[in-house]
């Protein structure tokens, strides 16, 4: 696993759509499958990964890793424009152990339904 990405979105579905348009659009392989997370960690990563505060919170979130590096995954997340807020993290993030650490402990994001 090179980075991880955290979906955060509106509802369920616009995350699914973000999930989709990563692999189909953005060409990124998930080295795991999509996990749940609670929104109100995912905003608090968004905030230890960019420093600045929140403008609002999320509803729904996930956690996937990604076989892609840090850098390859920003440049391709540029290029697409999926429906939710997904933020890129990488080995040099406080963030990555913490989720290296804990990231099969989450439930697995139903992306079928």
């Amino acid at each position: 696993m090179k980075s991880f990405a955290v979906i955060r979105g509106e509802d369920k579905n616009k995350v699914r759509i973000a999930l989709h348009d990563l692999q189909q659009y953005g060409s990124m392989k998930f080295s795991s499958c999509p996990k749940r997370i609670e929104p109100n960690y995912a905003d608090t990563l968004l905030v230890k990964v960019v420093g600045v505060p929140l403008r609002s919170n999320c509803k729904f979130a996930a956690l996937v890793g990604l076989e892609n590096n840090a850098g390859s995954a920003i440049n391709k997340l540029r290029k697409i424009h999926p429906p939710a807020h997904i933020v890129i993290i990488s080995p040099r993030h406080d963030a990555y152990e913490e989720l290296m650490d804990n990231s099969e402990i989450y439930p697995e994001f139903e992306i079928n339904n």
